[in-house]
C-alpha cells in the first residue's frame, strides 16, 4: 500500500510541461529586461554613428527559444532621422550582438531586429486632437 504523501508529491507529465512554460516565460521576461537595459546603454553611450538620433529602446520581445529578439526603438526627430537611425542600428547589429555576448552570460545571443516604436508620436497626436476638440466645444 502506498502512502498518500508519496503519491501527492508526484507531478503528472501535463503539470510538468505547464510548469516549464511558466519558467520559460519568466526567463523570457528576464532576458527581455536584460537586453533592453544593455542595448539602451550601448546605443546611447557607445555607438558613435552620427546617423543615430536620440534613440531609446522602449521594449524587447524575445522568442520562446531565445534565439531572436524584436527591439522596439523610439527615435526623437523627424521622419528622415527615424529612417537614418533605423538603418544605422541595423548596420550595427553585428557589433551590438558581440557586445551583448561579452556583457551577458546568455548561451545564445539572439538575432536582433530593430523596429521603430511610434507609440510616443501617436500619443502626442491623440492628445493634440483631444485638446483641439475640447477647445472647439468650449463657448468663446
Amino acid at each position: 500500500m502506498t502512502s498518500r504523501s508519496a503519491t501527492s508529491s508526484r507531478r503528472t507529465p501535463s503539470s510538468q510541461s505547464r510548469g516549464n512554460r511558466r519558467v520559460a516565460y519568466k526567463r523570457a521576461d528576464r532576458v527581455n529586461a536584460l537586453l533592453q537595459r544593455e542595448l539602451g546603454m550601448i546605443i546611447s553611450e557607445e555607438l558613435r554613428d552620427p546617423r543615430i538620433a536620440f534613440a531609446t529602446v522602449t521594449a524587447v520581445e524575445i522568442t520562446s527559444d531565445l534565439r531572436s529578439a524584436k527591439v522596439h526603438v523610439s527615435v526623437l526627430g523627424d521622419e528622415d532621422q527615424v529612417k537614418s537611425t533605423m538603418v544605422a542600428l541595423n548596420e550595427a547589429r553585428p557589433y551590438l550582438r558581440h557586445e551583448i555576448g561579452a556583457r551577458t552570460e546568455l548561451r545564445y545571443v539572439p538575432d536582433l531586429t530593430f523596429v521603430s516604436d511610434q507609440t510616443a508620436e501617436r500619443a502626442a497626436r491623440i492628445a493634440t486632437l483631444l485638446r483641439q476638440a475640447r477647445e472647439r466645444e468650449e463657448p468663446s
